[in-house]
């Protein structure tokens, strides 16, 4: 009995332990539940209240996009209306970087990548320059091919964030023909978004050439679309739009077959030639090799087609604004010095030799020397005592002056030309050597300098503007590549201060050297007579640089030229020919 009822006892006590313990449970459970709805209410008024701007923004911007919609740069044409710079219709790669994490973005460049020749490590640089959290699209290629936009399309059409546009692409129609003056187009880079804040992501400029020099004009204004989207990124509805505004077309004063001309007829040799019009100073034509196809420019660079551009020696450098020791085409210049001063005369004469002694050395001539001769034969026959004679009266101050009156040096203004990278000539004096190379002017300086050799530096643009005082009757041209600045102030000839006499005795020294002289390559009948000046510059340790100058036709002439081939030799032999083929093109009928 005891045994039982201690049983009992013991459940019944077990029993008022589990009706105590009871109130406890659904107090813990209910705290656990409050604290847990707590918590989700707090989360929630942070999100809806403290942050609620913020995710509405997000939204927001998921849901609609401004879309920038490009300007087509305005078109380059030369004198007669030819395209030399255009646009058309092309397909471009944009990434919108919101859409994926940045994780994301590293699988898709690895898939996109191959699809457009583009590398993913490039893609993903793109992205970091614009950032993951840009609302705005980034361009990772340009001018698709149009079986890659097809595959693009297939396999790429369930990824977030990709978007395939058509925008206006910049091509050349002429291949490089003008290419140093053209120059080139690139999408701006960090650098020159910074510089200009106006600029919007991914828009094109120059680079180079006119297409830099003169962008503000070429590049218009984009404009934008203001787009609502569905979460795949599709569009449902246009809220607005800004249509862009295409950039100006300007006629530049190329002519297009003479630029032809002129670089076929220099082929792949380094040099450069000159083409002006010797009444207004308009740029008929501007070659310089090696050259390049700016065309490769309007897209990405292949690695290959980079690799072949640095085999070539320079061929960015425009050879028509660089210095070269002008030979015996700068005997006009010494011609003009000694008659200019006054030391001689328009029919003065002089006796010549096959060479003069100055202090101590000998000084050649051509030949045997030419006995007793004037201006004209002297330039025809190209007598080198002739000039030595004269580059010793007048001195090298006399030379400096004349030369600078001529167009040489800093007196032919590159601001109007419009293009980046040019120098100018130089004619040094005793006291600029001294500065320069700490080193006195001697006896021997004066005679080499009347003959162009020594120290003495001409661009073949200064000598194309030479060339054109002559031919025209004695004014300076101002060297410009656009037709609206022909036959304005700006670029108005300015007179020399040359007797009418002292420039017609030089000119028709000039037309002698074509009729009996060293260019008598260019007496062959096929196109008018003309004048000129070959010439033969030295180069230590290599073959001589070979020069021509000169103008056409020789009655009423319209343009002048300035031919330059590097280590070519002789000038009547490889620079003068040059000269006669864009002849025949610039005078066909």
């Amino acid at each position: 009995m005891v045994t039982g009822q201690t049983s009992f006892f013991s459940k019944v006590s077990t029993n008022k332990t589990d009706t105590k313990r009871s109130p406890i449970r659904p107090f813990v459970l209910m705290s656990i539940v409050t604290l847990l709805m707590g918590v989700c209410g707090a989360r929630l008024a942070q999100l809806q209240i403290i942050e609620g701007e913020e995710y509405r923004q997000r939204a927001e911007d998921n849901r609609i996009r401004l879309i920038p919609i490009p300007a087509a740069r305005g078109n380059l044409v030369d004198r007669k209306g030819k395209l030399m710079a255009a646009n058309r219709l092309a397909r471009a790669i944009y990434l919108w970087p919101r859409e994926q994490q940045p994780a994301q973005w590293k699988e898709t460049a690895k898939k996109l990548g191959p699809l457009i020749d583009v590398s993913p490590e490039d893609i993903i640089k793109k992205i970091n320059e614009t950032g993951y959290a840009s609302g705005m699209p980034v361009r990772i290629a340009q001018k698709i091919d149009p079986k890659a936009f097809v595959t693009i399309a297939e396999a790429m059409a369930d990824v977030p964030g990709i978007e395939v546009r058509a925008e206006s692409s910049r091509y050349y129609p002429e291949g490089n023909t003008g290419a140093h003056v053209l120059g080139y187009i690139g999408e701006a880079t960090q650098e020159d978004l910074m510089a200009n804040p106006e600029y919007p992501m991914g828009i094109i400029i120059g680079k180079m050439g006119i297409e830099k020099t003169i962008n503000q004009q070429l590049t218009g204004v984009w404009g934008n679309r203001l787009v609502e989207v569905n979460a795949n990124g599709e569009e449902i509805r246009e809220l607005g739009v800004r249509s862009a505004i295409s950039g100006e077309p300007l006629e530049l004063t190329l002519d297009a077959e003479v630029q032809k001309a002129a670089e076929r007829a220099l082929g792949s040799r380094r040099g450069a030639v000159v083409v002006l019009n010797v009444k207004t100073g308009g740029v008929i034509a501007m070659a310089s090799g090696p050259s390049f196809d700016p065309n490769i420019f309007t897209r990405n660079v292949r690695a290959a087609e980079w690799q072949s551009l640095q085999e070539l020696e320079n061929p960015f450098l425009n050879r028509a604004l660089q210095g070269y020791p002008p030979g015996s085409t700068f005997k006009m210049v010494t011609a003009a010095a000694g008659i200019g001063t006054g030391k001689y005369q328009p029919d003065s004469y002089l006796g010549t030799s096959s060479y003069i002694v100055v202090g101590g050395i000998a000084f050649h001539e051509h030949s045997g020397g030419y006995g007793v001769i004037g201006f004209q034969d002297a330039l025809a026959y190209s007598s080198n005592t002739f000039f030595y004679q004269i580059g010793m009266e007048v001195g090298p101050e006399a030379i400096a002056e004349w030369g600078g009156k001529l167009g040489i040096g800093e007196s032919t203004s590159l601001e109007l030309l419009g293009l980046d990278g040019g120098t100018h000539g130089m004619i040094p004096t005793p006291e600029e050597k001294l500065r320069m190379y700490n080193e006195p002017w001697y006896a021997g300086d004066s005679v080499t300098m009347g003959i162009g050799q020594g120290m003495v530096l001409c661009t073949p643009l200064e000598l194309a503007v030479m060339s054109a005082v002559f031919a025209n009757g004695g004014n300076r041209v101002k060297p410009h590549l656009l037709a609206s600045q022909s036959n304005t102030p700006a670029t108005k000839p300015e007179p020399v201060g040359l007797s009418p006499e002292a420039i017609s005795v030089i000119k028709e020294g000039m037309v002698a050297v074509v009729q009996k002289g060293t260019a008598r390559v260019l007496n062959d009948g096929t196109v008018p007579l003309s004048g000129g000046k070959t010439g033969t510059s030295e180069v230590l340790g290599q073959p001589s640089h070979a020069l021509f100058v000169g103008f056409a036709p020789a009655v009423n002439p319209e343009i002048s030229i300035a031919v330059v081939v590097e280590n070519g030799g002789y000038g009547g032999v490889a620079a003068a020919p040059v000269a006669l083929e864009v002849y025949r093109t610039y005078f066909k009928k």
